[in-house]
C-alpha cells in the first residue's frame, strides 16, 4: 500500500486514548496473518501514529520484513471503532521510545517501538446502528446491561 497519508480525526483520536488498547495484525513470513493486542498506542502526529515493543517480538519482526500493518481500535461498550491502515517502521529513536514509556511502570521495559504512518482510516461501526438506528446511548446501556457492567460498578 502506498500513497498519501490519511490525517486522523479528531474522534480517532480521542477513541485511541480514551480506549487503552489496539489490535495490530501484521503478516508473517509464511504468508499467515498475525493479531496481536497491543496497550501503547498512542497519536504521534497529524497522521501517524506509535506503539512500544514491550513483549512483542513476532510483532516487530514481522514489520521488519513486511511493514504493512492494520490497527483496530473498538469502544467495545459503543460497538464503534476506527481501523487504520498503513505501513510501520520498527525504530530505536530514543525520544519516541520515551513518549511511549510516559505512564508505564519500570517493570516494562521497551526495547523499540513501532511509528505508522497511516495511509487509510475506515470507521468500524455494527450493524446495531446502520440496520436498527440505535443511538450510542442505548448500544452503550444493552452492553452495559448485559456484561452486568452496572451491577459491578454499584457494587465495587
Amino acid at each position: 500500500m502506498t500513497g498519501p497519508l490519511e490525517k486522523l480525526p479528531d474522534e480517532a483520536r480521542r477513541m485511541i486514548e480514551e480506549t487503552g488498547i489496539a489490535y495490530v495484525a501484521t503478516v508473517n513470513p509464511d504468508g499467515s496473518p498475525n493479531l496481536s493486542p497491543k496497550g501503547t498506542l498512542k497519536v504521534i502526529g497529524d497522521a501517524a501514529l506509535a506503539f512500544a515493543d514491550i513483549a512483542s517480538p513476532g510483532t516487530m519482526r514481522n514489520l521488519a520484513q513486511n511493514p504493512a500493518i492494520e490497527i483496530n481500535v473498538l469502544n467495545p461498550f459503543l460497538r464503534r471503532g476506527y481501523r487504520f491502515r498503513g505501513r510501520a517502521t520498527v525504530s530505536q529513536d530514543p525520544a519516541l521510545i520515551a513518549l511511549l514509556g510516559e505512564g508505564l511502570a519500570e517493570q516494562y521495559p521497551i526495547r523499540a517501538a513501532a511509528r505508522i504512518d497511516v495511509q487509510a482510516i475506515r470507521p468500524l461501526i455494527s450493524p446495531i446502528y446502520t440496520l436498527f438506528g440505535a443511538s450510542e446511548e442505548t448500544v452503550r446501556r444493552k452492553w452495559e446491561e448485559k456484561l452486568g457492567y452496572r451491577r459491578l460498578s454499584a457494587a465495587g
